[in-house]
């Protein structure tokens, strides 16, 4: 059958009420909860009811995609990858050649790593989320974790904003808290940016500053520290470990970039970084 965006089944279903003045509906926003209560009713995705999310990220690596009448390997289309559409039901995956998913906060470091062949060295499938992960990507490393058993490695910038695009793909977002069955991963791990790479690999000389007012500043907490604040009490987020990296946070008032590993040199993400600390497993929960 046809697929239809939101907007488009917004507008389909808009007309004026037979005998009346009264439309169906004035706005989008009246039509949109309709359709995230068919989803809660039913225990069904949007995507499953042929209504598509906005498409953003792409994958590479060597994994055999096949998307309808067409079959094609991930890692032979060229530097882009291949882009993830807003519907990923349909999708499957014929032949996978890779140990494990590292899901990319941003397209300048998947584009590195993709260019240091760091997905051929390590046997890895890169999914570059391009800021918060689209509905699409958050289902494809879903199925790709529990259909095909793939490890999911989450790797974002070391900021409230990083850590709370893993916070989504790991236990979905507050306002899908419905559908989490179908597009979290709660055993994704994170393998960066935390507060102790900036000590371990010396790039105190190129973090950036949190944004807002501190807690034990007049005003606070404002900005990023009142988000690290709320962080610090998500129920995934009760462990030592992320406890410890998010009092740092807000200790030294710092949020590091994937980017600043650059400082070392440009292959250094590629070739010391992601190899070492995933092979020590220095990963958080």
């Amino acid at each position: 059958g046809k697929h239809a965006s939101l907007r488009e089944a917004y507008y389909a279903n808009k007309h004026t009420i037979p005998g009346t003045r009264e439309n169906t509906f004035e706005d989008q926003s009246e039509s949109d909860p309709i359709i995230e209560d068919l989803e809660r009713m039913f225990g069904v995705l949007r995507e499953e009811m042929h209504i598509t999310a906005d498409r953003r990220g792409y994958v590479y690596g060597d994994i055999v995609i096949k998307d309808g009448e067409d079959e094609f390997n991930a890692s032979k289309l060229g530097m882009g990858g291949w882009a993830v559409p807003g519907t990923v039901e349909h999708i499957e995956f014929p032949e996978i050649n890779v140990d494990y998913v590292l899901v990319v906060e941003t397209a300048a470091m998947a584009d590195r790593l993709i260019e240091e062949k760091y997905p051929k060295k390590e046997k890895a499938l890169i999914v570059a989320t391009q800021g918060q992960a689209s509905r699409g990507v958050r289902r494809l490393i879903h199925r790709l974790h529990y259909e095909e058993g793939l490890p999911i490695i989450i790797f974002t910038d070391g900021d409230p904003y990083g850590w709370y695009i893993y916070s989504t793909i790991k236990q979905g977002s507050i306002n899908l808290a419905y559908l989490s069955e179908k597009l979290a991963t709660p055993e994704a791990k994170f393998v960066g940016m935390t507060m102790d790479d900036i000590k371990k690999y010396g790039l105190e000389n190129v973090t950036e500053k949190l944004k807002g007012i501190p807690p034990n500043k007049k005003g606070g907490p404002t900005g990023d520290y009142k988000r690290i604040i709320e962080e610090m009490n998500y129920p995934w987020f009760q462990n030592k470990e992320w406890q410890r990296q998010l009092k740092l946070a807000l200790k030294w008032g710092v949020r590091i970039e994937q980017q600043a590993l650059a400082n070392k040199s440009l292959e250094f993400v590629a070739r010391k970084y992601l190899p070492e600390k995933i092979a020590n497993e220095e990963l958080l929960p």
